[in-house]
């Protein structure tokens, strides 16, 4: 169980509470992996983690040089979708169709529900 840190801003605490609510009830294994999304201000983040053995089956990510020359011109909500689609394509690569979506705290609005999206057009099942 995830311990909630002292945390002064109150949109940090708020998500830090969303987070530990989330979390309670989700839980990934190494077939039905934990698909997570980060979102800082540039940038987005995806991993799908098997909890079970404490690893990640697979990530993608706005900063990798893979996907720099298919990502540069684009505005964010368009890299977060395509970020959804790549995860997909890793993870379909290893015989994984389903996952169990984790939003990280964040509302599921905007950048996360756009790799979502991106995810389940890539052909993952949540």
């Amino acid at each position: 169980m995830p311990v909630v840190k002292k945390i002064r801003n109150p949109k940090e605490a708020a998500r830090a509470r969303r987070k530990v609510s989330v979390r309670k009830r989700i839980s990934g294994t190494a077939l039905r992996p934990r698909l997570t999304v980060f979102r800082s201000a540039k940038h987005i983040y995806a991993q799908a983690v098997d909890d079970t053995s404490n690893s990640v089956l697979a990530a993608a990510s706005d900063t990798e040089k893979e996907l720099q020359s298919e990502l540069t011109g684009k505005k964010k909500l368009d890299r977060a979708k395509t970020i959804g689609e790549t995860v997909a394509k890793r993870l379909l690569a290893k015989n994984v169709t389903a996952v169990v979506f984790d939003r990280n705290g964040y509302l599921y609005h905007g950048r996360v529900s756009a790799v979502a999206d991106g995810a389940r057009t890539g052909g993952l099942r949540f």
